[in-house]
């Protein structure tokens, strides 16, 4: 009976409908093989079209993901700043049940905001506390800085509440992961808590095996074809199946239809040079793009690949939309329910997700490298414009061609 009441719940939590979503972690040092703290989110929006801005318009400098639609970069929904600070959002849908306030869908705006004067986590909260009220959002907003801070906020318009992810009496495991509910909020309403299910089933099993890394994140859950509800492995399903098309109801698993990117901003050990916080992005539909790590140190010299350009779009997320129609070819209603999922994985190797790989292997694999080097390297900025060609390169020909 207890089973049976939970998946009612959890049946009634699914969120049709519900755009401003996404899924979210906060892995704070202590949790991290090389101690490093990690935030990431999936972005999931109506916006499909993502680009990346590089601002200087405030008290520090910053980087961050913005709609093409916004190329002034009003809003930001995730990114950091040059004092190595970090922040990003998850809609929450269980913090303002009686709230008349006419207010709404300023998160963006905010961070936007706090990224060009905050400088830690704490002086986040100051930010909040002292900004004028009501605030117009109703969201759980992450951030991590370069002392080692690590925390949730769940904000509403009036107030909000730190959950502190470095101290083990709210985060025993070292992370904590954030859907479309707080926790402090009315525990019967909310959104995303099967996605938060399947989270918490990847990174416990991640955590007992040391791996909690970018890699895996944006690699294992970021594209995630576990359901936890289901029991669902569409990923094993597909490529024990010789069918060349075969339609998969495609719900509450942490890639939607409506994720437009996946960003993963790796921070940097206290005492470390907060030039070497990393945007690890993806920048487009996960299942159809390949990860870009960028350094805001760069300035406006970022890869072409994640600007916008002539066209008002990222030549990147351009592609991985144009790819991701190929998945969901129904254009009737509800066709983002059903995906083709022997265009994305089969048996032959020629699935969209299986000739990516390759490509994603290699900037990961020579990305990492670097870094390790950099590290050690007073005069690694010199290197990244390199690096930059090599990644603008390898994705004009192995990706966007």
């Amino acid at each position: 009976m207890k089973q049976i009441v939970l998946i009612f719940s959890l049946l009634l939590a699914i969120d049709h409908g519900i755009v401003q979503a996404c899924t979210s972690i906060i892995i704070a040092g202590r949790a991290t093989p090389d101690g490093r703290p990690i935030m990431w989110k999936n972005r999931d929006t109506d916006s499909y079209q993502n680009a990346i801005k590089y601002f200087d318009d405030g008290k520090f400098k910053s980087i961050g993901l913005i709609d093409a639609d916004d190329p002034a970069g009003h809003a930001v929904w995730i990114g950091y700043n040059s004092a190595g600070f970090s922040i990003m959002n998850t809609a929450s849908y269980n913090l303002i049940m009686k709230d008349t306030i006419d207010l709404k869908d300023q998160e963006g705006i905010l961070m936007r905001e706090a990224l060009k004067q905050c400088a830690t986590v704490d002086e986040f909260g100051m930010f909040l506390k002292n900004h004028s009220k009501p605030l117009g959002v109703e969201a759980n907003f992450g951030g991590i800085d370069a002392n080692g801070g690590a925390a949730y906020f769940e904000v509403s318009n009036f107030s909000f509440i730190k959950l502190d992810v470095n101290d083990p009496a709210v985060a025993p495991m070292g992370y904590m992961i954030h859907t479309n509910f707080s926790f402090t909020g009315d525990p019967n309403s909310g959104s995303g808590q099967i996605r938060y299910k399947t989270a918490e089933d990847l990174f416990y099993q991640a955590a007992q095996q040391n791996n909690l890394t970018i890699r895996f994140i944006l690699q294992d859950v970021s594209r995630s074809l576990w359901h936890s509800l289901t029991k669902t492995d569409l990923k094993k399903m597909c490529t024990e199946n010789p069918f060349e098309q075969r339609f998969v109801n495609f719900t509450d698993f942490i890639p939607r239809y409506f994720t437009s990117s996946a960003v993963a901003i790796q921070g940097v050990k206290p005492g470390e040079n907060a030039d070497f916080t990393t945007m690890w992005t993806v920048l487009g539909f996960p299942l159809t793009s390949v990860v870009v790590p960028l350094w805001l140190c760069m300035g406006e010299d970022q890869p072409k690949v994640v600007l916008l350009d002539k066209n008002g779009v990222a030549p990147m997320s351009d592609k991985a939309i144009r790819l991701k129609a190929q998945l969901f070819p129904i254009n009737r209603s509800y066709g983002e329910n059903y995906l083709n999922i022997n265009a994305l994985y089969n048996i032959n190797d020629t699935g969209i997700m299986q000739k990516l790989k390759p490509v994603e292997d290699q900037i990961f694999d020579t990305a990492i490298k670097k870094l390790e080097a950099w590290r050690g390297n007073n005069n690694f900025k010199q290197q990244i414009p390199e690096f930059y060609k090599f990644i603008n390169q390898t994705i004009l020909n192995e990706y966007i061609k």
